[in-house]
C-alpha cells in the first residue's frame, strides 16, 4: 500500500521503529507499532537489522496491516525485496541495494529515501531517484553501531542548500534540541530513542507520540 501523503512526502516527525532497541526494552515490537500509529504516526519506519526470519517477516507483516488501518504509510530499512512484498517504501543506506535498483523494483509510485552522512554523499543522493534523503547523525546516537561522525548544526544548515529534496535529520535528536534543527534547514526529524520512555508501556509511548506530533507540527 502505497499512501499518498498531502504537502509532502514526508512528515515532519519520520519516527523508527527499531526492532533490536524494542528487544533490549524488552517492549512488543506489534504492541509498539500499534502505540505510535495511535499517536498520530503518518509515516512508520520499520528497521530491524538481524537477518529476517519467518517470525520477523510475519511481524512486519502485522505491522503492514496497522499501517494500513490508520493510514499511515510503511517504511521499511534496508530490504528493498520485503518492501516489495509488502507495497511499501523503502530506506537505502550507502551499502545497502543502489537507489536506482530499489526504485526500479519497487516501481515509480513508491517512497524510496536514502541515508546520507557527508556532503559529497549528499549531492550524489540530489541526482538518484529518491524522494527524500536523510543526513546524519546530526548528535551522538546510541542506537546505531559503528555511527558516522556527527554532521552537526553548522554542518547541517551549510548543505541544506545542496538540495531541493526533503531533507530528513537523524541522529539523538530530541524534544531539547529538535527545534535547532528545524531552524537548521531539516524539513523532518526522524526519532527513535526519544520516543520511548523510561518505564515503557503502550499508553506511555502513545502520549510520547503525541507530544512530539504536538511539538514537530
Amino acid at each position: 500500500m502505497i499512501v499518498q501523503l498531502p504537502s509532502m512526502t514526508v512528515p515532519r516527525l519520520y519516527p523508527i521503529l527499531d526492532v533490536e532497541t524494542m528487544r533490549m526494552r524488552d517492549f512488543p515490537v506489534l504492541q509498539a507499532a500499534e502505540a505510535m500509529l495511535d499517536g498520530g504516526a503518518r509515516m512508520l519506519q520499520w528497521r530491524c537489522k538481524a537477518p529476517v526470519t519467518r517470525a520477523l517477516m510475519g511481524e512486519a507483516e502485522k505491522i503492514s496491516e496497522l499501517c494500513r488501518r490508520f493510514q499511515a504509510q510503511l517504511i521499511i530499512n534496508d530490504r528493498a525485496d520485503i518492501a516489495a512484498i509488502l507495497e511499501a517504501g523503502v530506506h537505502v543506506g550507502q551499502t545497502d541495494l543502489p537507489a536506482p535498483h530499489a526504485r526500479a523494483l519497487l516501481g515509480p509510485a513508491a517512497i524510496v529515501g536514502l541515508s546520507t552522512h557527508n556532503e559529497a554523499q549528499l549531492r550524489e543522493a540530489d541526482a538518484e531517484p529518491v524522494d527524500y534523503i536523510a543526513l546524519g547523525p546530526i548528535f551522538s546516537t546510541p542506537t546505531k553501531r559503528n555511527p558516522d561522525p556527527e554532521v552537526g548544526l553548522q554542518r547541517l544548515h551549510d548543505w541544506r542548500k545542496l538540495t531541493g529534496k526533503p531533507l530528513v535529520a537523524i541522529g539523538g535528536i530530541t524534544r531539547k534540541n529538535y527545534l535547532a534543527v528545524f531552524d537548521s534547514g531539516a524539513d523532518s526529524v526522524a526519532v527513535i530513542g526519544d520516543l520511548l520512555t523510561e518505564e515503557l508501556t503502550a499508553d506511555r509511548l502513545r502520549r510520547r507520540m503525541q507530544e512530539w506530533q504536538s511539538l514537530a507540527g
